[in-house]
């Protein structure tokens, strides 16, 4: 029997879907932060890893699917870090991210754990520099929330329609500039040491603070994007979904409608936000330092920006 045209031929260390594209980008990751993978069992685990090894080495089984090799890749993508080759603790997973509907602290607390345990693991961190990146990241995160919700309270000059606007919007550049601060904070590090950059063979050709740099400005930048579909769109749309004559009429299907919609935005926000950019980028090694670009006739280099 075919099989479905959605599994093309297996490429080991390969994404399943096109990485050109901002679509291609977004299935890959969709398929990634599937939940069902926080609940796949250590010989579950063991099988995919050890299939993967057996394609590898030449020596699967006969009748084995594509199907069953793009799952297997799924599974240990989903699990274990690829500079590591270590699992990842289950709740820092991004299958297992939950950005919102928590204290503050606790969330932003999460996210510090998240931004490491998904950081470009390149170079080995001591635990005193992630003590230190994790107290100044929640700390620098709650205080910029927190002040930023204090500050559109206390301002009187605007009319009562106007705050509960500005209410409604102000949980989105407060909690992006924290996920910034928490970002930076946790993975300093990397400016530091720089993180390994590799040929088009994979081979290091040599550690870089620029690419570090770029490494995370990207992962910024999906951290603003990250809370855009949870707390702007479901306002927005609520807003005018209210106004129709459906929910007129129907005041008591308000809060289930307004339940499904941030629902949806939540499923979404993730694998949009990290869809921005490739997980492996790539960079001219013009604009690296002169010793890398030296080091190499490639005209650009990859790196893991992490997730």
């Amino acid at each position: 029997m075919a099989e479905p045209a959605e599994y093309p031929p297996f490429q080991l260390g390969k994404p399943r879907f096109q990485q050109t594209s901002f679509y291609g980008r977004f299935r890959h990751f969709l398929d990634i932060v599937d939940p069902r993978t926080l609940f796949v069992t250590e010989s579950r685990l063991k099988e995919a890893v050890q299939l993967l090894e057996d394609y590898k080495h030449g020596t699967l089984p006969p009748g084995v699917t594509n199907k069953e090799l793009w799952g297997a890749q799924k599974i240990k993508q989903a699990i274990i870090h690829p500079d590591t080759n270590e699992k990842i603790f289950m709740p820092f997973r991004m299958s297992g991210y939950i950005p919102f509907g928590t204290p503050i602290w606790l969330n932003q607390s999460h996210n510090a754990c998240v931004n490491y345990a998904n950081r470009n693991a390149t170079k080995p961190s001591p635990t005193s520099k992630f003590i230190q990146g994790y107290l100044g990241a929640v700390i620098s995160a709650v205080s910029i929330a927190v002040g930023l919700n204090v500050l559109v309270q206390r301002a009187n000059k605007f009319t009562p329609a106007t705050r509960l606007l500005i209410q409604r919007f102000v949980p989105f550049p407060a909690v992006a500039s924290a996920n910034i601060c928490n970002v930076v904070l946790m993975r300093h590090t990397e400016l530091e040491e720089g993180i390994d950059v590799l040929d088009s063979n994979g081979n290091i050709v040599g550690s870089s603070r620029i690419a570090a740099k770029h490494a995370l400005i990207e992962t910024a930048l999906t951290r603003v994007v990250l809370p855009m579909p949870i707390l702007v769109l479901p306002p927005i749309i609520m807003s005018i979904l209210e106004k129709t004559s459906l929910l007129r009429a129907r005041p008591r299907m308000v809060l289930p409608v307004q339940g499904f919609v941030c629902l949806a935005a939540f499923g979404l926000a993730l694998p949009l936000a990290i869809s921005l950019f490739p997980q492996m980028s790539e960079i001219e090694t013009s604009r690296l330092e002169p010793e890398i670009a030296m080091a190499t006739t490639n005209k650009t280099v990859v790196y893991n920006k992490g997730l």
